[in-house]
Formats: structure tokens, C-alpha cells, sequence
């Protein structure tokens, strides 16, 4: 069972490879984690009909240090954490289907989410809307320790962009969140499929169900104007000032920042 540790990143949990999962050291807490299979996404796949691992992800939501729990109870957040499988769907790799995040109760408006890669290679893929027009749309490459912010109305998808090795990520997201797959799940998908090219890298070709659109390929942005520092865990960073992704439970917080946003 191969597996790696994430204490680096400030909470003790391993990740488990075979199978798919998270084991939990003595001071952190976490769920038995769910598993998304192969035909939950297969509605979003360039090729309904490929073959490729059985279980495409685990994910875990809620977990952290049992110290931090009401700290992060008490601010409506949620820390979760994602190993995705290697390997290729098809022509693909590895990837979620892709969402928009519902209006959470708790604020009134869609959220973002804070993601932080810990272990493999991610492109985590974005567009503004998941309409006929999906707006901009941007591929965001992002190793080890980068973090990717998505947000709030965009429709997203996390792809594993080294189909050779297991990706691992941690996210910050509201606690009361919720899914709406909808608009991507009738246009077959997102509006760029992700391609495993001959040479190991990822390309895109255009989902024809959308209205044409250009595709951006690049890093992870500045994120300092929602007071994420660089080279900081996005964990430690909270148990350093428990308020400062108070932006994520409220966006409105942060509205400025989401104006003509690149990720």
C-alpha cells in the first residue's frame, strides 16, 4: 500500500494510495473518506465510454487538528482534502467533472475555495460561467506547496496533470457548501476537455457544446490582496490568524478582489 505523508503541510494525515484514502494521526481529526468513481463523472468525460480506474478520487471534508476544531467551527469554514488516482480516462487524465458552488445559506452568494497542492502535479481548471458562453476560461498549473484560488460562480474541475503519479490536494471552502453540476453536466462537460498529450503533458481541445472561447494556460497568480502569503502552508497560515480566510465563508468580504479575477 503505498502512501505520503502531509505533516508538512500542518495536519497529520497520510494519504493512501491502494486503495484511495487518509489515514489520521493522533491530534487530527477527519471522516471516513468518500469515493467518487469512474461513472459519476462519466456524463463530463470527451468520451463517455473510456475505460480508466475504477475509483477516480477519495475526498475527505472536515479534517484538521482536534486544537483547531471550534476555531474553524465557529468561522463557518471547512478544511478538506483529495488524493486523486494516476493513470488516464480515455484520451484524459484523471480529473473531476466539474462544478459551480451553490449559494451557501449561510451567506446568501456562491463561495470560493482555496486550494493547496501537496503532493503530485494539478492543473485546476476554471471558467467563469457554465453557460453557452463560459467567459474566461484559464488551465492553472500548480506543483507542491503552490495554492490555486477559484472564485466564487466559476465553474471548476481538479485535473491530475501527472498521470504517472497520485495527486494530493488540501482546500479551504465554506461549511455549508453545495454543489450544482447542472449547466457543466449539459454541456457534456467543461467547455476545454483535458488531453493526455504523447509527450507526458496536458493540452485541451475545445468542447464544441460551448460558444468558442480562448483557453489561458499559466501558474498560480498573487494572491496577496486576500492576505494569502506565499511559502506558507494555507493550513498553518489559519492557525496563525484563525480570521484570515474568513473570505471564503463570506465573499463579500473580498469583493473587490473578485473583480475582473485572475487566478
Amino acid at each position: 500500500m503505498g502512501s505520503i505523508s502531509n505533516r508538512s503541510f500542518g495536519i497529520d494525515v497520510t494519504s493512501t494510495f491502494d486503495p484511495l484514502g487518509f489515514v489520521y494521526g493522533p491530534e487530527s481529526f477527519g471522516p471516513e473518506p468518500e469515493l467518487r468513481t469512474l461513472d459519476a463523472i462519466r456524463s463530463s468525460l470527451l468520451d463517455p465510454t473510456s475505460t480508466g480506474p475504477e475509483v477516480v478520487y477519495a475526498i475527505a471534508m472536515d479534517v484538521g487538528n482536534n486544537r483547531d476544531r471550534q476555531a474553524i467551527v465557529s468561522r463557518n469554514l471547512l478544511f478538506g482534502v483529495v488524493t486523486y488516482a494516476r493513470g488516464r480516462v480515455g484520451r484524459e487524465p484523471v480529473r473531476s467533472q466539474g462544478h459551480v458552488h451553490t449559494p451557501s445559506p449561510s451567506c446568501g452568494s456562491s463561495t470560493c475555495e482555496v486550494y493547496e497542492i501537496w503532493s503530485g502535479r494539478a492543473c485546476i481548471y476554471m471558467q467563469e460561467t457554465a453557460e453557452d458562453d463560459p467567459g474566461r476560461c484559464f488551465a492553472v498549473f500548480a506543483g507542491p506547496g503552490e495554492v490555486v484560488v477559484v472564485p466564487p460562480t466559476w465553474a471548476h474541475a481538479a485535473i491530475n496533470a501527472d498521470v504517472s503519479r497520485n495527486l494530493t490536494f488540501g482546500a479551504w471552502c465554506v461549511r455549508d457548501y453545495g454543489f450544482d453540476y447542472e449547466g457543466v453536466r449539459g454541456h457534456g462537460g467543461m467547455a476545454w476537455f483535458p488531453i493526455c498529450e504523447d509527450d507526458g503533458s496536458i493540452g485541451f481541445v475545445r468542447n464544441p457544446r460551448y460558444h468558442p472561447s480562448t483557453l489561458v494556460q499559466k501558474t498560480p497568480g498573487d494572491y496577496e490582496k486576500l492576505g494569502i502569503e506565499r511559502d506558507v502552508p494555507i493550513y498553518r497560515q489559519f492557525e496563525q490568524d484563525p480570521d484570515r480566510f474568513l473570505f471564503v465563508s463570506n465573499p463579500r468580504m473580498a469583493e473587490a478582489a473578485w473583480q475582473r479575477f485572475t487566478p
